[in-house]
C-alpha cells in the first residue's frame, strides 16, 4: 500500500487507499490503525495521514480515540435497523415536500447521476457506485427548503453508506437492484405524482433494509 500518484494530494491518496482497504476487507472491523506504521507503509508524514483518518472518521468508517490509535469501525444489525428507520422517516417525508418543486434542472441532475451509477456498475466499480448512491439520495432532498432536514438526510446517508462499504460482499447485486429502484423514483418525480413518488421511495428503502437482513441471515443476495 504505497502512494504513487503525484496528481493527487498525499491526504487524498491516503484516504482513497485506506478506504479501498476497508471496502475490500483488507482492513477488518476494529482493526487498529497506528499512525507510525501506516505513515511508514504509505511513505508519507503523519500530517496528511491524519487528514485522511479525519475524513474517514467523518464518514463513519473509522473511530478515533484519544491517546490510542484509530480503529476500523464496526456495527451491528441493530445499528443498521436504527439507521434505516430514521432514514425512511426523513426521506419519505422529504420527497413528499419536494415533488411540487420538481423542475427540468433537478430531473437532469438526477438523470446524470443515474447515468454515472450505470457506468460504475458496468465497470464493476462499486466504490464509485456507493458514493453515487449517497449523492443520489442527497440530491433528492436538495429541493427541500428545510435546511436542517437536508443536513440530517446527508448525515444519515453517510451512516448507511458506511454499512454498505463494510458489507462489500453484498454490493454487486444490491447495486443493480438499487439502480433500478432509483430509476422508478425518478420516473415518478417526472410525473410530479406525490403518492407514486412516496410509494417508490418506501419500496426502495424497504428493499434496502431487506438486503441488510439477508446479509445477517446468510441468505443469498
Amino acid at each position: 500500500m504505497k502512494i504513487i500518484k503525484p496528481s493527487e494530494t498525499l491526504a487524498d491518496q491516503a484516504y482513497n487507499l485506506l478506504k479501498k482497504a476497508i471496502i475490500t476487507g483488507k482492513l477488518k472491523d476494529e482493526e487498529p490503525l497506528p499512525e507510525e506504521s501506516l505513515s511508514k507503509n504509505l511513505g508519507i508524514s503523519r500530517t496528511p495521514l491524519r487528514d485522511a483518518l479525519n475524513r474517514l472518521a467523518a464518514e463513519g468508517l473509522v473511530i478515533q480515540m484519544k491517546g490510542r490509535p484509530a480503529i476500523v469501525a464496526s456495527f451491528t444489525k441493530e445499528n443498521s435497523l436504527e439507521f434505516m428507520e430514521i432514514r425512511s422517516i426523513l426521506e419519505v417525508h422529504s420527497i413528499e415536500k419536494v415533488v411540487a418543486h420538481v423542475n427540468s434542472d433537478f430531473i437532469g441532475a438526477l438523470l446524470e447521476n443515474l447515468s454515472k451509477q450505470s457506468d460504475a456498475i458496468n465497470r464493476d466499480n462499486y466504490q464509485d457506485f456507493i458514493e453515487l448512491d449517497r449523492e443520489f439520495h442527497i440530491l433528492l432532498a436538495s429541493l427541500n427548503n428545510n435546511n436542517e432536514l437536508k443536513s440530517m438526510i446527508e448525515r444519515i446517508n453517510t451512516g448507511v453508506n458506511r454499512a454498505f462499504l463494510i458489507l462489500s460482499s453484498t454490493v454487486p447485486q444490491s447495486a443493480k437492484d438499487a439502480y433500478q429502484e432509483h430509476i422508478e423514483i425518478v420516473e415518478a418525480l417526472k410525473k410530479k405524482d406525490v403518492r407514486l413518488s412516496k410509494n417508490k421511495m418506501v419500496v426502495h428503502l424497504d428493499n434496502v433494509e431487506k438486503r441488510f437482513m439477508r446479509y445477517y441471515s446468510n441468505a443469498p443476495i
